[in-house]
Formats: C-alpha cells, sequence, structure tokens
C-alpha cells in the first residue's frame, strides 16, 4: 500500500510564487506518521505534481494537505489522480474544517478534522488490515464519504502535551521540495490559541453574546463551553476551534527536529505558532488547559531556555542560521519579555495582529487585545531589535466607514511605532469559525469603508517598501520558480524575495548567501536586485 502526500497548502487557484520559499509543517507532520507506522510514501510540493503528473503514478492512496483558499489546486490534483486510478482519497489540513467542501466539492473520499496524527493513526492502521472501509464509522475526527451521502463522526478530544510529543515531523521529505536549503521553514513550537473568548456581534442565525462573563472568569476548563454555543476565538479565526487551546511542544523534540533538518542542509527557521508568547505558559496552569489569552504573563523562563537551545545549534554545527517566530499577541508584550526576544532575535521579523483600529469593534470582534495594546507592543518590539509587521483585515463584520477611519489612523500610528510592513487581507468567512455563515468581503474598490483601508495600507507600504532600494543584503540564491526563468534571491534574514537582474553572473552562486543590492521596488510582494559578490 503506498501513499502520496501532495502538499497544496497555500498553492490558492496559481500558485504563490513570491512566497514559495515558505514550507509548512502540517504535510511534514503528516509524514511523520506514515515513517513511524513503516508505510511506504512520498512527499510531493503541488508545483511539482501540475508540472509532472507522472508522479502520481504507482501509488495506491492519495493525501492532499490544503486550506480553503486552496480549493481551485486542490481540484485540479484530485483530477489528476482520478486519470491514474481509482484509488482512495485523503484530504486535511484547514480545507477539511467544512466536509462538505472537502468531500463533495472536492469529491474526496476522507476529510481528517482538527488534529490528525491520532485519528490518522487508527485509520492508517485498520487499513493496512482490513478488506473494506466499514471501520470509518469507529473513527473520531474524520467524515467520509458514501456516493453522494456524506457521514461527519464526532471529533476527537485535543491531545495532550504529553501525547502531542510523541509525534515527530518527518525531516527527510524536506529534499522535495525546491530549493529547501533557502526556504524558510516552519517547525511547530506551540499547537492552539489562548484565546477563548467570543465574538459580541450577532451571528447570521440570531445568536448573540448575552455577557454571562464565562470566557473571562472562573475555571479555565468552563472556557471551553459557551452557553449559547458560540465559537471561541477572534470570530474570524478557526483555530481554537480546530485545534483546541495552546499546548508547547518539548524544547528537546523542537531541538532535535531543528538539528535534523540542519543536517539536510536547511537553514532558515520559523518556530510556529499563533502567538509563540504562548510558550511555556500551558506549563503554569496545567492540568487546566491554557484558556486565557492575558493571563499568566509570558513564561519568560521557558521562552528563553527554547531560544537559547536553538541558537546554540550554530555553535554546534559551525553554521549560520535564521531563526525568527511566527505571530505574537500584544497582551503579551511587555519589557521583560521583549529583552529576550531581542536578545536572541534581533534583527527578524514578527507579526502583530491588529486586525480593526476601532477599539470598541476589537472587543466585539473577540480579540485578546486591543489597537492601543497592539500599537504599544509594536514600539516595544521595535526598541529591543524585532522588525513588527502589522495585520489588518477589511470586510469584517461590524465593519463601517467610522471603524475604517479609525483603522486608516491605527495603520499610521502603526508605521510610526515602528512597523516595518502592514498586511491586509480580505476577510473570507472561515469554518468552524464563529462567522462561518457570513458572506464573504466583497473586493475593496466595491466598498467605501474597505477602499479607506485598502487605500491607507497602499500608502504606506509603497513608502516602506521604498526604504529596500539601495540597501545591500545577505541573501540566498536560488534557482527561479520552475517555469520561471532566470535566478532569484532571499534575503537570509527577511524581506521580500529579490528578481535578479544580472541572472547570469549570479547563477554561479546557486545555493549560496551572497551580497545583493536592491535597485528597485517591483511590487508590494518583491524587489529587484543585482549580485554583487560571494
Amino acid at each position: 500500500m503506498r501513499i502520496i502526500i501532495v502538499d497544496a497548502v497555500g498553492s490558492g487557484s496559481e500558485g504563490r510564487h513570491a512566497t514559495i520559499d515558505v514550507i509548512g509543517c502540517g504535510p511534514r507532520t503528516v509524514a511523520g506518521v506514515l515513517e513511524k507506522l513503516g508505510f511506504e510514501f512520498d512527499l510531493k510540493p503541488y508545483y511539482s505534481v501540475l508540472r509532472d503528473p507522472s508522479l502520481l503514478n504507482g501509488f495506491d492512496i492519495l493525501m492532499v494537505s490544503a486550506m480553503s483558499v486552496d480549493m481551485p489546486t486542490v481540484r485540479r490534483i484530485r483530477k489528476l489522480w482520478s486519470r491514474v486510478n481509482d484509488g482512495l482519497t485523503v484530504i486535511g489540513g484547514p480545507i477539511a474544517s467544512d466536509p462538505y467542501e472537502a468531500l463533495i466539492k472536492a469529491e474526496f473520499d476522507v476529510a481528517f478534522i482538527g488534529e490528525a496524527e491520532k485519528s490518522l493513526s487508527e485509520f492508517l492502521t485498520k487499513l493496512r488490515f482490513s478488506g473494506d472501509l466499514d471501520f470509518l464509522k469507529d473513527i473520531s475526527g474524520l467524515a467520509y464519504r458514501i456516493g453522494s451521502e456524506m457521514v461527519v463522526n464526532p471529533l476527537r478530544p485535543f491531545m495532550s502535551r504529553v501525547e502531542l510529543n510523541s509525534f515527530k515531523p518527518s525531516v527527510k521529505v524536506i529534499r522535495n521540495y525546491w530549493g529547501y536549503y533557502a526556504c524558510r521553514i516552519y517547525v511547530e513550537a506551540v499547537r492552539g490559541c489562548s484565546n477563548f473568548r467570543r465574538t459580541k456581534i450577532q451571528l447570521p442565525d440570531g445568536r448573540k453574546c448575552n455577557d454571562c462573563g464565562k470566557c473571562y472568569t472562573g475555571p479555565l476548563s468552563d472556557r471551553y463551553y459557551c452557553p449559547l454555543n458560540i465559537p471561541p476565538g477572534c470570530g474570524y479565526c478557526s483555530v481554537p476551534s480546530l485545534f483546541g487551546p495552546s499546548r508547547s511542544r518539548s524544547i528537546e523534540s523542537i531541538v532535535d527536529e531543528i538539528k535534523g533538518l540542519i543536517e539536510v542542509g536547511c537553514r532558515r527557521f520559523i518556530l510556529g505558532a499563533s502567538d509563540f508568547l504562548d510558550y511555556g505558559r500551558d506549563l503554569l496552569v496545567e492540568p487546566e488547559p491554557l484558556t486565557d489569552p492575558s493571563n499568566p504573563p509570558p513564561n519568560i523562563g521557558a521562552i528563553e531556555e527554547l531560544l537559547d537551545r536553538v541558537k546554540s545549534l550554530e555553535r554546534e554545527f559551525g553554521v549560520r542560521i535564521f531563526v525568527s517566530i511566527e505571530n505574537v499577541k500584544p497582551s503579551l508584550v511587555e519589557e521583560s519579555v521583549a529583552k529576550v526576544l531581542g536578545r536572541y532575535l534581533h534583527g527578524t521579523p514578527v507579526s502583530i495582529g491588529i486586525e480593526t483600529g476601532s477599539e470598541f469593534h476589537s472587543i466585539a470582534l473577540g480579540r485578546p487585545s486591543t489597537p492601543h495594546q497592539a500599537v504599544k507592543a509594536i514600539k516595544i518590539l521595535r526598541r529591543y531589535g524585532l522588525i513588527p509587521y502589522a495585520y489588518f483585515i477589511h470586510g469584517l463584520p461590524g465593519q463601517n466607514v467610522n471603524v475604517a477611519i479609525e483603522t486608516s489612523r491605527v495603520m499610521d500610528e502603526a508605521v510610526r511605532a515602528g512597523a516595518e510592513k502592514i498586511t491586509l487581507y480580505r476577510f473570507t468567512p472561515l469554518p468552524m469559525s464563529a462567522f462561518a455563515d457570513f458572506p464573504k468581503a466583497p473586493p475593496s474598490f466595491s466598498n467605501e469603508a474597505s477602499r479607506i483601508i485598502a487605500s491607507k495600507a497602499n500608502e504606506l507600504n509603497s513608502k516602506l517598501k521604498g526604504k529596500w532600494v539601495g540597501l545591500i543584503l545577505d541573501a540566498f540564491i536560488v534557482e527561479a520558480f520552475p517555469g520561471v526563468r532566470g535566478v532569484v534571491a532571499y534575503p537570509f534574514m527577511h524581506g521580500p524575495v529579490i528578481f535578479i537582474e544580472n541572472s547570469s553572473f549570479a547563477s554561479k552562486f546557486i545555493g549560496k548567501v551572497v551580497k545583493v543590492k536592491v535597485v528597485k521596488v517591483v511590487s508590494d510582494r518583491a524587489l529587484s536586485g543585482i549580485v554583487l559578490e560571494a
């Protein structure tokens, strides 16, 4: 029984050419389960399969990992598979949180919802020794299709921290990705989210928070449950529903994974978490779950020990590595923790979610922090040498022109405070989030409030991008994304993709870190530059 895993995460409809240097941890985690069980398998990124469908030949089971926005690519892969054989098809990742989308629209046979390791292990073990699929009805955390009918089993309880550490993501499959040696490799540090507050905006079916207070007070375990069954977390986010409260991987498991990745040639790592400052906070409240986004404060000892152990790998291996963190909640940013982050992560980016500039709107969304706290956090982090990126969303439920004006103002404040980039998303309802049944926001140009927000973001980013021109950076030289001629460079520390103008000279340095001078801004996601020297 041979299995092929296709990583379609972030593929969208046409691929993510400007951010292809990111490799997530989900598909590698699935590969780790297969390694643990001794299955024969391979993993391929979506772009390899789309360019060469013959890579699907010789396999009995197709497994695809994807997000909701990746549906066009997922459907293409499914059609390619149907031309090869009628073998079993399995889908997982955030896209599977809507079983109808995954099973009926994408036409897969089985979908794994949320945390998949234990359910996948049980599924594969039973499949190995079973002549049919009758056992599917007994496995929690999955949905499956029988003809045009769909069956959704109960969700599996979230894994404990000990169970989480018993699964090891695969290292060897990293070589299957384009330019893996220069890519930013996500290594999971924390799973889940500690924000179990709820939105106060009335939902399409009439549900509305009655301010019972259970989200804010009382035992942490009680915050799992809402009397009105409103999903936890920021209204637009599905992480708490899908992956539960924050749980930290052990320092040993994280360090061992990075060691293995260094040994195969990787040099750039992101410690993934919906909030890195949740790392070790779960240890402070055990055996209760970490369902409070602000209390207790950060576990500075655990954070410092983890970062120290990871950075010590430079000395152990005698190589230079880049380490950064993904996101932090403003409500947890304080001088003492910023000082630690600055000591180990100086000059690296960190994402700060602001989403809206209205204090009232922020609370109504269920956010754990206000715009004022976010701007303050940006100032603190910048003071200690980190590079904050500020994130916003246009078209959110509750948005109006007044909210947009306030958001535009806060964008200015964020940049003055030290934010180096404004990232703006369009609201898209996510399955299993509180806002799942709201309509997708219209394009920014067709809505007055969203137009105000998008215009300000474009204005600020144009100015911020201009600061890159003339800079000389250390950057990896990599062959251009498959199907594109020439070479590109990825800044070793942080920054947009750089399209190299003197590509014939630069091609001699593929796989090496060289000096690159930025000569112009190409777009909001890319720069142009020349290679100066090795």
